[in-house]
């Protein structure tokens, strides 16, 4: 379709932490994309500029054409800056596609299986006072699931005292919501395989919804001894970004639950793929996203089409969007409107996100520099965030 000719493409770092980027084609339909690594934006940024040259003057509709070329046009292949920078490329695609023919996303995977989506959000801090007025934030606001770090910076063998303090804050919102809230927890890669047991042991009897990340992804070999040892569903996948990195843990059997990011882990092609990969071993998927808007409109459009998606995160709302949240960069907000849990089925063309993009490009004038914070152990050793 010579209107789908792609013409030029801009980029917009905004805060509090992200990267938009817009894909013009010659007549004028824009799609947007949100290809991003928290803390690496600028590599990101200079990656997709180097992919620039095998997109502009080619059709937008050509999507899996367009990604397998810039998958494997180079030597060198996968890694979380080129299959960042590839996601929001892909994004920007299926949004001018569905644009183009006036259907949503959904519709051009095959169609939804679902008419509405469960969501969660996370909560976070350490003080027990600032968690429970998080969760009581939160459902007000509709969710009625959360997740939160399970634990702060962690030794590789903690002590006893670290250990007992870990429950403390899952076990608060036990007595104070009961099992009217789901409770997820994310072990953040910050624990090293001679705590997780451990843990797991003083985390069993107030029923999480999942352990995310139980383990950093380079340990992956260590989810089958911590699967084996308990019940509570083993949630993964936020650093893994293609189907490639997920075919060994799939074929083991060693997860419950996968976590692709939709702005990682190769965009909406590539995650549909993985989530079907998943669901011929009977595992489930929940998206990854503590991102923008962009972000998570691509997981709730895989999710509305994948039969094994079970619950989608988002950033709505948390602390680090201050004076920035992902609903300030939108013209139509109450496509994510919460009711009791759920988000509807998305029904504009494309994406169905209208950006702003007035907000967008003062935001951009502001720019950021985030970056994770650096911690460190007593001793002075590097301590995994």
């Amino acid at each position: 379709m010579d209107s789908l000719i792609i013409d030029k493409i801009e980029l917009f770092k905004v805060p509090p932490r992200w990267l938009f980027l817009k894909i013009i084609t010659k007549h004028g339909i824009i799609g947007w994309g949100e290809p991003v690594v928290e803390g690496k934006v600028d590599t990101v940024e200079a990656c997709v500029k180097e992919l620039e040259q095998y997109i502009i003057g080619k059709d937008a509709s050509n999507i899996e054409n367009i990604w397998q070329t810039l998958y494997r046009g180079g030597f060198y292949r996968g890694g979380p800056i080129l299959m960042s920078a590839i996601s929001g490329i892909d994004q920007a695609l299926w949004d001018i596609k569905g644009k183009a023919l006036g259907v949503p996303v959904h519709q051009l995977l095959g169609g939804p299986v679902r008419h509405k989506m469960k969501m969660y959000c996370w909560i976070g801090g350490d003080n027990p006072n600032v968690v429970l007025e998080q969760a009581h934030e939160k459902l007000r606001a509709g969710f009625k699931a959360v997740k939160m770090n399970a634990t702060g910076a962690m030794e590789w063998v903690s002590s006893i005292k670290d250990v007992k303090k870990v429950a403390s804050n899952i076990k608060l919102l036990r007595e104070e919501f009961g099992y009217d809230l789901d409770i997820g927890l994310d072990f953040h890669g910050r624990v090293h395989k001679p705590m997780v047991k451990r843990l797991i042991d003083e985390l069993q009897p107030y029923e999480p919804m999942f352990i995310e990340e139980p383990v950093l992804p380079e340990n992956n070999e260590a989810l089958k001894h911590i699967y084996q040892y308990t019940s509570i569903p083993i949630a993964t996948g936020e650093r893994m970004f293609s189907r490639w990195d997920f075919k060994d843990i799939l074929h083991q059997g060693v997860v419950d639950i996968i976590q692709p990011d939709l702005s990682h882990a190769g965009g909406i092609s590539e995650v549909r793929r993985i989530a079907s990969m998943a669901e011929s071993f009977d595992i489930t998927l929940a998206p990854h996203c503590p991102l923008g808007p962009i972000a998570l409109a691509s997981c709730l459009h895989v999710d509305f089409v994948s039969a094994n998606a079970v619950i989608q995160e988002s950033s709505i709302g948390i602390h680090y969007n201050k004076g920035y949240d992902i609903l300030d960069y939108m013209k139509n907000p109450e496509i994510f409107n919460l009711k009791d849990g759920y988000i509807d089925l998305l029904t504009k063309p494309g994406l169905g996100v209208e950006m702003d993009e007035e907000k967008i490009k003062e935001g951009a004038k502001i720019g950021h520099n985030w970056t994770n914070p650096i911690w460190r152990h007593e001793d002075g050793s590097f301590a995994e965030w």
